[in-house]
């Protein structure tokens, strides 16, 4: 039998799509080996869902929120051996031996919140699965202790958003 792959969909949430300076982080309450660690909101994706919709319906139940996604950050890590779940798009590998499957792909997004039916600042609650929401500074994106396959994503985010910066201020 061959190995199985579920897909798994995440938001890096920020304050500006096009030069983001702040990043949110959900801090987990389970497993017990993760709780009081920090990861970006999402989860799984269903059976019939894009993993966009997905995304969408994750964070609605994790934190109360809609958003707009931004562009899709390519991934440390190439999806050898996963086109067929996941096209060309690019993703990170995470923890081998979840639950029901023997491996994780990731794919993330940038996103903003979206104005609430008012036109008010809507802001996130820790409904599901989180205890804690933190709005990380520039400069202070490493400042939580991040799930293990999140510190590598992480690092890619701050290369695209300096690439951003630079692109919209040199």
């Amino acid at each position: 039998m061959g190995q199985r792959t579920r897909l798994v969909v995440a938001a890096a949430i920020t304050d500006d799509l096009d030069v983001p300076r702040t990043l949110l982080a959900a801090r987990r309450t389970a497993p017990s080996a993760l709780a009081g660690l920090w990861e970006f909101p999402g989860g799984k994706v269903e059976h019939g869902e894009t993993p966009e919709q997905a995304l969408r319906r994750e964070l609605r139940e994790e934190l109360g929120v809609e958003v707009d996604l931004g562009d899709e950050i390519p991934g440390p890590d190439e999806a050898h051996g996963i086109e067929d779940q996941c096209g060309d798009a690019p993703v990170w590998m995470l923890r081998p031996g979840d639950a029901d499957v023997e491996r994780l792909v990731l794919r993330v997004w940038w996103a903003t919140l979206r104005p609430g039916a008012d036109g008010a600042k809507v802001e996130p609650r820790p409904l599901e699965d989180h205890d804690l929401l933190r709005i990380l500074e520039p400069g202070g994106w490493r400042d939580v202790a991040w799930l293990p396959a999140d510190k590598r994503i992480v690092d890619a985010l701050l290369e695209d958003a300096t690439a951003r910066h630079r692109r919209a201020y040199c």
